[in-house]
């Protein structure tokens, strides 16, 4: 069975790469025809340059093409995914749209399953997500992750597709928790980033990312999600990872910001996107989200990071 990864980041490129093992047929899609081109001449990705495409990867710009495939993988911006959408055929009765984007949209305020489910209510959503870098899977380095699928047999079906010798996926049906964890965690990521790059020391980013997971349980219960899942890779696991390595873009736009640094406007960080809808979650409901709040105050300057600093640290003392 073929595989169409749609979206040539370093995420969807990596995978591209990774799945091409055991004799898969695998199409790596890009938007831009320059673009392909120069992959096919120098066989290598600009997100990635590191690392070669292998010769068995097929890489075009026709999206159409590319979403014959009954399993297409979905690397692109969370904020983009909707869009994205819109532009493949609507006949996908029989085909899984696998979400490999982390965040919230913040039209519909959903994430990626709630949007695949609203624009193709025909095809099988799923969300693969996890603690992972792109240059790890590429390289072939070990790497677990988190497959959720509502669909019993599409996950089992879906695992074994999506497995490769390095790349090992434990299956959940709950995919909401998920993909919460998967967005979630960047939010954190930044707030550590940030007392890092602030020079507040270790024990505050512990303290960020203990309380940030404390946030992150609040939220995903309040959405209906279960708690081992967030106990798991896609919650726990990848919140370790990308809050204690600056590979990570959200950790290294919270290390900028604490040093008040400039940050490469062209990369993605779905955090900032993911503060700024959690930030209007709180203020329509009873959630208390001090972090996530904060950290979108930091993101669009309203806040800069001594007045967050203070505005976390004067908080009520409380019971943990």
């Amino acid at each position: 069975m073929s595989i169409a990864v749609l979206g040539s980041g370093a995420f969807g490129t990596a995978l591209a790469i990774a799945l091409c093992s055991g004799g898969r047929e695998v199409t790596l899609w890009a938007r831009d025809p320059a673009t392909v081109t120069a992959m096919r001449e120098t066989r290598r990705a600009p997100r990635l340059p590191e690392a070669p495409l292998p010769d068995s990867l097929t890489l075009t710009d026709n999206l159409a093409e590319a979403a014959r495939a009954p399993v297409l993988l979905l690397s692109v911006p969370m904020q983009s995914l909707s869009s994205l959408l819109g532009q493949i055929d609507d006949d996908l009765d029989g085909t899984a749209l696998v979400a490999c984007c982390k965040g919230i949209d913040l039209a519909s305020m959903t994430g990626p399953s709630g949007v695949i489910a609203t624009a193709k209510p025909q095809a099988v959503p799923a969300v693969l997500t996890g603690p992972s870098f792109a240059k790890d899977i590429a390289a072939g380095l070990p790497t677990a992750l988190t497959l959720a699928c509502a669909e019993a047999d599409w996950a089992q079906d879906l695992q074994r597709q999506l497995s490769t010798r390095s790349l090992r996926l434990y299956r959940s049906d709950d995919m909401v928790g998920a993909e919460l964890g998967g967005a979630l965690k960047n939010v954190i990521a930044i707030a550590c980033g940030a007392a890092i790059g602030a020079g507040l020391g270790d024990s505050a980013r512990a303290a960020l990312l203990t309380r940030g997971f404390a946030e992150m349980m609040r939220i995903a219960e309040h959405m209906g999600a279960r708690a081992e899942t967030l106990n798991g890779l896609c919650g726990l696991g990848d919140l370790t990872l990308t809050c204690t390595s600056d590979l990570s873009r959200n950790y290294r736009l919270g290390l900028a910001l604490g040093r008040g640094t400039d940050f490469n406007p062209n990369l993605t960080v779905e955090g900032a996107a993911t503060a700024q809808a959690l930030a209007k979650i709180a203020e329509t409901t009873a959630l208390d989200l001090p972090i996530c709040t904060t950290v979108a105050h930091l993101v669009t300057g309203a806040l800069s990071v001594s007045q967050a600093l203070d505005a976390l640290i004067s908080r009520p003392l409380k019971e943990e």
